[in-house]
């Protein structure tokens, strides 16, 4: 008997694993996203300011969308977090946790590689061109939704 309640420790340890990986996976993946799309707009923003600087404020919209990204590996991670028990956790939910990390992780990551090039190039652009502004931030808002959809679906995988 005392060896069957060691195995089911044993179990539930080796099982966080997988818990602890999806923790780490949500918030690495999304934190990458989120610098990619910040170093990607910044430089843009930069270049762009040296010919109107009137227009940086105008231009911090991809930075700030990026930098969103960050939030959802956090929300993912806590939400995670808080499910795993040293006692009571076993392989399906650590498998569950790890996917919901990768999940929003990995949307994330993509989410902020197109905030990063839509942003350097869009905010070039719209100091050559102020009409190209409009086309940008919708452009923006659907890359942003690529991150929210993992998001979501993340969420609904970890319960």
């Amino acid at each position: 008997m005392l060896y069957l309640a060691a195995a089911e420790q044993t179990d539930a340890g080796a099982a966080s694993f997988f818990g602890f990986m999806g923790i780490t996976c949500a918030l690495v993946f999304c934190n990458l996203g989120g610098a990619y799309g910040t170093a990607k707009s910044g430089v843009g923003i930069a270049s762009m300011g040296v010919l109107k600087p009137e227009l940086i404020i105008k231009s911090v919209l991809p930075v700030v969308m990026a930098g969103i990204l960050g939030i959802y590996g956090l929300i993912t991670s806590v939400i995670i977090s808080q499910k795993i028990k040293p006692n009571d956790y076993n392989y399906y939910k650590g498998y569950s946790h790890l996917a919901a990390g990768l999940c929003c992780g990995l949307s994330s990551l993509g989410a902020g590689l197109a905030i990063g090039i839509v942003g350097d190039a869009g905010v070039r652009a719209n100091a050559q061109q102020e009409r190209i502004y409009v086309g940008m931030l919708l452009i923006l808002i659907f890359a942003e939704a690529l991150g929210l959809y993992g998001l979501i679906i993340g969420i609904v995988i970890s319960q």
